[in-house]
């Protein structure tokens, strides 16, 4: 009896095991049809339990006599921060993980890349609605991120910039960077998502009982423990057998949704007695959704409102909060940690931050940050927009003899990509790599390899593995210099910074995809620069920032240290962010205001 009972327990895994081979010979099969280089790995990268222990078991195993291969190498989530663009040139362009679970196509090559974003109904995102849907959604939430609601952010980011200063200006050490910038930019989100406004608080604050810190608890418990619960669902957290952390988790599901719900309620009962005037994303977001119904109503002849049931009707209150979630999540986590990265980073580059500056001195004077304006002076904040991204409509550069029209850039996103885009094909699809036509089988995840794309030699040049925010500025309109190479700064004076202007990349096969391209890219691309500006604007124009020294340092064996700790402790969680902040101690010091140019 008891041989029978222990024989049901363990079948179970030699079955797994024999059905697991099976998968991956049947994948096997499928990669060979493509012709590209075939990397097999025993674990589906996406198995959520395996993305719960990847690293901690990868870093194990790698001690092992079995541990220099390629599971170690690239079966761990992050691994291409470390590798970068190395496997592919190894591989070539583009080779394929075989895996139990599914295929991925890693993929470095700019004009497939662009062709996948603009074939949207061939290479779709595998949990996205789709067709008429997914434009119905697109729609309403692309209408939320106007410049009325950008000129929030500006204003909102700008004051808790300064609030966030002063906090560090007092402290001789700061080793609070990562938690600090993520209570400013959940405090952005909050005012200019929600029409909630708080002070600043640093980590050490005492914050009270008030909504400030319950609404941020809860939304970064459930950020930091996303994968339990995508893994188990909500519900099955609140279970009395499951640990007492995750049962927390549970409950900040729910005292979030609390939350959400308590705003959505409010702003849908200002909107019905037309007495909300907000720009807010939430109030925009009720809006148009009301107005489509509106309009849906109109068009069958019906005056009374019901609950949308077609592709032209408004959101339901689910798909709603929904949407509330994704904002939460995009504006909030991916803002934050290339936030830290950013002031980190700077740290380092103590020439990067009086290059801001004195673009800073030039545009803001001696204006106080309450008279700032997002109309007049984020336009001309080029180098801060560097730092992130630069953006401009009409500047017109050869490179490489290419006709090149503006596009987005980043710097500290270019090495640092907060997320990546997953695509994959329903039916079979003949893509073109290089000079050769593949075809791509059906249900194979297909991974633009950001890390390799933005720091391949081919496109950036021998300086591509350095955070270089100068080589996005071309010193003027008529100059032809590959800056995307070249990162040498040209003296400045008050014409030179006036008449620069950003580096574009080709329109068609940019190599810098950090937000996706298309029809499919961010709608929020535009709020997140904002806010990235003007808390560059709030902390570089009157301060600096560098590493506190450990004995037996020198500045510059500091900034060493510093920049090692970014490139050796960066890896994925939830996203990508710097694994261990607190070991990056700062000090900042406020300076005497230069005269404007």
């Amino acid at each position: 009896m008891l041989g029978n009972i222990l024989l049901l327990i363990l079948l179970p895994i030699p079955a797994w095991i024999l059905y697991s081979l099976y998968c991956l010979a049947s994948n096997y099969h499928q990669a060979r049809k493509i012709g590209v280089p075939i990397v097999v790995l025993p674990i589906d990268s996406g198995n959520p339990l395996w993305m719960s222990v990847d690293t901690q078991f990868i870093r194990l195993f790698k001690y092992s006599p079995f541990g220099k291969g390629h599971f170690t190498r690239f079966n761990w989530r992050g691994w291409e921060i470390q590798d970068r663009y190395r496997a592919h040139q190894e591989l070539g362009d583009a080779f394929i993980f075989v895996t139990p679970g599914k295929n991925w196509l890693q993929l470095c090559n700019a004009e497939a890349l662009a062709d996948i974003f603009h074939r949207r109904e061939d290479f779709v995102r595998p949990t996205e609605m789709l067709g008429q849907q997914w434009q119905r959604h697109r729609k309403i939430t692309a209408a939320c991120f106007n410049e009325q609601n950008n000129a929030l952010v500006w204003s909102e980011s700008v004051r808790q910039a300064t609030g966030m200063l002063e906090y560090w200006s007092t402290k001789p050490v700061v080793n609070s960077v990562a938690d600090d910038v993520r209570t400013l930019s959940l405090h952005v989100l909050s005012s200019a998502g929600f029409g909630k406004s708080y002070p600043f608080r640093g980590s050490d604050e005492d914050m009270g009982d008030n909504d400030s810190t319950s609404y941020q608890n809860s939304l970064k418990l459930i950020l930091d423990n996303c994968i339990p619960l995508m893994a188990l669902g909500p519900q099955n957290l609140s279970k009395p057998w499951v640990p007492s952390k995750w049962r927390k988790i549970f409950q900040a599901t729910v005292t979030f949704k609390h939350h959400m719900t308590e705003i959505y309620e409010a702003e849908k009962k200002n909107l019905m007695q037309s007495r909300s005037v907000s720009n807010n994303l939430m109030t925009s977001l009720i809006r148009a959704s009301q107005e489509m119904t509106d309009v849906a109503n109109a068009s069958e002849g019906r005056k009374e409102s019901r609950p949308p049931q077609n592709e032209q009707s408004g959101l339901t209150e689910t798909e709603i909060y929904g949407n509330i979630f994704v904002f939460n999540f995009a504006g909030h986590d991916t803002t934050a940690n290339v936030l830290a990265f950013a002031v980190v980073l700077l740290a380092t580059r103590p020439d990067i931050q009086d290059w801001m500056a004195e673009e800073l001195q030039h545009v803001l004077g001696d204006k106080e940050p309450a008279e700032w304006s997002f109309y007049d002076d984020f336009p001309r904040l080029k180098r801060c927009l560097a730092v992130l991204v630069s953006n401009t409509d009409t500047s017109h550069l050869v490179l490489h003899n290419i006709n090149l029209m503006t596009r987005n850039k980043y710097e500290t996103v270019r090495l640092y990509t907060p997320v990546a885009i997953l695509k994959s094909t329903s039916t079979p699809q003949q893509l073109r790599i290089g000079t050769k036509i593949f075809v791509i089988p059906a249900n194979t995840m297909i991974i633009p390899s950001y890390s390799a794309l933005h720091t391949h030699p081919r496109h950036w040049g021998p300086s591509s593995l350095e955070w270089e925010p100068k080589r996005w500025i071309v010193p003027d309109t008529h100059s032809t210099t590959d800056t995307l190479h070249d990162s040498a700064a040209p003296k400045s004076d008050s014409h030179s910074l006036q008449s620069e202007t950003f580096l574009a990349l080709p329109k068609k096969a940019s190599p810098f995809v950090a937000w996706s391209d298309g029809l499919r890219s961010c709608p929020g691309r535009k709020f997140s620069q904002v806010e990235f500006v003007a808390v560059m604007a709030g902390l570089f124009r009157e301060a600096r920032v560098k590493p506190v020294l450990e004995p037996g340092e020198d500045d510059e064996m500091a900034r060493r240290r510093i920049a090692l700790l970014v490139e050796r402790e960066s890896g994925m969680v939830l996203l990508l962010q710097i694994l261990r902040p607190e070991k990056a101690r700062l000090v900042w010091e406020r300076h005497v205001k230069n005269s404007r140019l």
